[in-house]
C-alpha cells in the first residue's frame, strides 16, 4: 500500500517546471532582442565616424574626405578639400584625431548625431545620414523635426 500515493502531484510539478522554463526563456529572449536592437541599431553610422577618425589618425585625408560624400578630384561645392583640411588637417584646431572620444551619441529618425570631445569644452558635432551614410556637421546637439523642434523628450534632460 506504500506505492499508492507515491506519484501523486509528480505530473503537476513537471508541468509547472516546464511552464517556468518556457516563461523564463521567453523573457530572456525578449530582453536579448531589445538589447541587441539598441546595440546594433546605429552600428553602421557609428562605424562611419570611427572609420573617419581612423583615416585622420593615419593622415589619410582623401579617404576621410570621401566619407563626407566628396572626392578630392571633384570636391563638394560648399565643403572643398581646403576647408576640410582647415577643419581636420595637421594645421587645424584638432590635429591629433586619436584624442577624440565620443561623448554622446543620439539616434534620430534619419541619422545619428555623435558628439566628439577633443578636450573639455571643445566638442565637434557630427551627423551621419542613415540612407547614404555620409558624414556632415550637425547644427544641433539633439534630434529635430522639420520645424526645428526637439523630437526626443529625454534629450532635454540628458545633454
Amino acid at each position: 500500500m506504500s506505492g499508492f500515493l507515491d506519484n501523486y502531484g509528480v505530473s503537476d510539478a513537471k508541468r509547472e517546471k516546464s511552464f517556468k522554463r518556457i516563461i523564463l526563456g521567453s523573457v530572456s529572449l525578449a530582453v536579448l532582442a531589445v538589447a541587441g536592437y539598441y546595440y546594433w541599431h546605429d552600428f553602421h553610422e557609428k562605424r562611419q565616424i570611427s572609420r573617419m577618425l581612423a583615416f585622420l589618425e593615419q593622415r589619410n585625408y582623401d579617404d576621410a574626405y570621401r566619407l563626407w560624400g566628396c572626392d578630392p578630384a571633384q570636391p563638394c561645392r560648399d565643403y572643398n578639400m581646403k576647408k576640410f583640411m582647415e577643419d581636420w588637417g595637421p594645421a587645424s584646431p584638432h590635429p591629433d584625431a586619436s584624442k577624440f572620444r565620443v561623448r554622446r551619441s543620439r539616434s534620430c529618425n534619419s541619422g545619428v548625431i555623435q558628439i566628439l570631445q577633443y578636450a573639455p569644452g571643445d566638442e565637434v558635432l557630427l551627423y551621419v545620414d542613415r540612407k547614404q551614410r555620409l558624414i556632415a556637421f550637425s547644427p544641433f546637439e539633439y534630434c529635430v523635426d522639420s520645424a526645428g523642434r526637439n523630437t526626443k523628450l529625454l534629450d532635454i534632460f540628458f545633454r
